[in-house]
């Protein structure tokens, strides 16, 4: 894979573990947890920590350990073994039992913490406090989508990108911001957009990267919201600041009306606009 410099770093607390990892390629090829096939997981999570070290992520070094720990198990299993060396004791071991024990105990810990979290919001829901006018940002900002769904994603548009014949006349330098103010405009206009629509106009494998960062900041500043209607679903993006009025009327007059009728507030800091609608003030 051709790595390609890109001077910007992405932290999210939203980015989880190694385990998360493993347990999302097991759900993701539907495999039997207690009988993984070691050398498939090894050579997928090594893909995915590539892509995360091109993306310029920022991951712990529990990532580098596991990855490790499986080329080590891939190995044990690989090894011929002389049966006279083996006792009845150890003959039954498998590599692979301690990392299924840990990755089991660890999916029964999130399955308990999603239900306390469902119960969270369902006594919240119900007792609720008295409503304020101010408006009020989604606190998850990434629902039931995690770092290693928007990677797949982001893998197949990739490889949809690289298929295509791309004839490049003068390069042209793409920006993190101008991604970012590329998909806060369109946002305005659509209040949501799939996740591979935010790549229409990306021809190269850079224009790819740029806007899947600029899609991360978006949620660092949480202004926008990732979720997923139904299980390996299409992901979807939608914003969370409020549009100026009249940007929603836009959207169906845009055509008629020209571009210069719409106003660009969601980046204005309190969400608030004027309602006028004739876009003065604005950049």
């Amino acid at each position: 894979m051709e790595q390609i410099e890109i001077p910007y770093e992405v932290k999210l607390e939203a980015f989880t573990g190694p385990l998360d990892l493993l347990l999302h390629l097991i759900r993701k090829h539907e495999i039997d947890i207690y009988d993984i096939p070691v050398s498939l997981i090894t050579q997928q999570y090594i893909e995915y920590l590539q892509l995360m070290k091109e993306l310029n992520l920022s991951f712990a070094g529990d990532f580098l350990v596991m990855a490790a720990t499986l080329i080590q198990i891939k190995s044990r299993m690989l090894l011929p073994q002389e049966v006279e060396a083996i006792s009845e004791e150890e003959e039954g071991e498998d590599p692979r039992s301690e990392l299924v024990r840990r990755l089991v105990e660890y999916q029964q810990f999130k399955e308990v913490a999603g239900q306390l979290s469902d119960r969270e919001k369902f006594w919240r829901d119900m007792f609720q406090r008295e409503s304020i006018h101010v408006p009020q940002v989604k606190e998850v900002l990434m629902d039931e989508v995690s770092m290693f769904d928007l990677l797949e994603a982001l893998q197949e548009v990739v490889l949809r990108t690289e298929t295509q014949v791309v004839v490049d006349i003068t390069p042209d330098t793409v920006t993190v911001q101008d991604r970012i103010n590329g998909i806060v405009e369109r946002l305005e206009v659509h209040p949501d957009l799939t996740f591979t629509e935010l790549f229409d106009d990306a021809s190269t494998r850079l224009d790819v990267i740029v806007t899947f960062l600029a899609l991360l900041e978006l949620v660092r500043m949480k202004l926008v919201r990732i979720f997923q209607g139904d299980l390996f679903g299409p992901i979807r993006i939608s914003r969370t600041f409020l549009p100026e009025t009249g940007v929603d009327d836009a959207e169906r007059s845009t055509e008629s009306d020209g571009p210069d009728t719409m106003n660009h507030g969601g980046l204005n800091g309190n969400g608030n606009g004027n309602g006028n609608g004739n876009g003065n003030g604005h950049h």
